[in-house]
């Protein structure tokens, strides 16, 4: 098989080009990725001399450059990653949300639809289903209430998807994630920024009281998750993956303070974040019933080889952490109060 993978130098995709090079000596993959302030030849460090990887640095939305690629290399079938994926970064600012999530998924899907490619794995997330009271845990049929640019542009992405297949019968099948956490992934998201603040003793900035719920997903799980989809799915439907681990905000900070060695001192309440979901849950029946799977990294040892991997990979996250994101970092967390607790 050939895959076309497109953000495949961010931390999702990367992880699951390695996994999946690892998992089948047969494949081959083509990475289109347009290397944004996300995206990190570094982390494909692991591949970079494998001859069954192409990289190839371009914009989705470039519909001359995807239409040229798709004829030249004749993918069975694409797995779609890139997106501008971080809601405060659409919230600063949301247009290359709209034209990434939006524009970008649609290039994509009209080039596949030209090209009668075999599958197209939409890879979305479960900021799409907003906010839920406990106990609700949203299955593939809840509705969508997306709280933010982000959120909102990936619920249109998925909707856009999935009419392709109605109207199309291009073989779209679309998979909803809950946070994902692990090695490689960009400082801006809870746990690596966590993490690369607390081993350097800068303050964590945590948002309102900290009592944001998420359900948490390792990486390597997530693309498994991904590769089922791909491989034992049904075309048109809609898959989550969870990672069946829901934690408030401030006891994942907790825990990484103590895996890290530092002072709960370091922790610093902040105005919160504007519309900021106070509870993901969603439920992966769905998928374990119809492919198998299930995640198999358990929250504390993935959390502690996560932090084990920042520790021992400084220079990559003084490399990531240095020019746009010191920026980007004083623009978000600046001018935010400080609460007290």
């Amino acid at each position: 098989m050939k895959l076309l993978v497109t953000g495949g130098a961010g931390f999702i995709g990367s992880a699951f080009i390695r996994l999946s090079l690892a998992a089948d000596p047969s494949l081959q993959i083509v990475n289109l990725d347009k290397l944004t302030y996300a995206g990190n030849l570094a982390n494909l460090a692991e591949v970079v001399a494998d001859a069954r990887h192409r990289f190839v640095k371009g914009d989705i939305c470039d519909a001359a450059l995807v239409d040229s690629l798709l004829g030249e290399e004749g993918p069975d079938a694409i797995v779609h990653f890139a997106a501008e994926s971080h809601v405060d970064r659409s919230i600063l600012s949301a247009s290359p949300a709209f034209e990434t999530n939006l524009r970008g998924t649609f290039t994509l899907l009209e080039a596949a639809r030209a090209h009668r490619i075999g599958r197209f794995v939409h890879v979305s997330t479960d900021e799409v289903y907003g906010s839920l009271e406990a106990p609700l845990e949203a299955d593939e049929n809840f509705p969508l209430n997306p709280s933010s640019p982000y959120s909102s542009t990936k619920a249109g992405s998925d909707l856009l998807a999935r009419s392709y297949f109605l109207t199309h019968k291009l073989p779209v099948l679309i998979t909803r994630a809950s946070n994902n956490y692990g090695p490689y992934q960009f400082p801006e998201k809870l746990i690596p920024l966590m993490i690369s603040n607390a081993l350097e003793d800068l303050p964590l900035p945590v948002y309102g009281d900290g009592q944001q719920v998420r359900d948490w997903l390792y990486v390597d799980d997530h693309c498994r998750g991904i590769r089922a989809v791909l491989d034992r799915g049904r075309d048109g439907e809609i898959y989550n993956i969870g990672g069946n681990c829901s934690l408030p905000n401030l006891a994942v900070v907790r825990q990484i303070l103590a895996a890290t060695g530092k002072p709960e001192s370091l922790i610093r309440y902040v105005a919160d974040r504007p519309g900021h979901d106070r509870r993901y849950a969603l439920s992966s029946a769905k998928l374990k019933r119809e492919t198998g799977w299930a995640p198999r990294q358990d929250f504390a040892a993935g959390l502690a080889a996560t932090v084990a991997w920042y520790r021992a990979n400084h220079d990559w996250v003084a490399a990531v952490k240095s020019g746009e994101y010191r920026t980007y970092y004083e623009r978000n967390y600046g001018g935010r109060a400080t609460v007290a607790k």
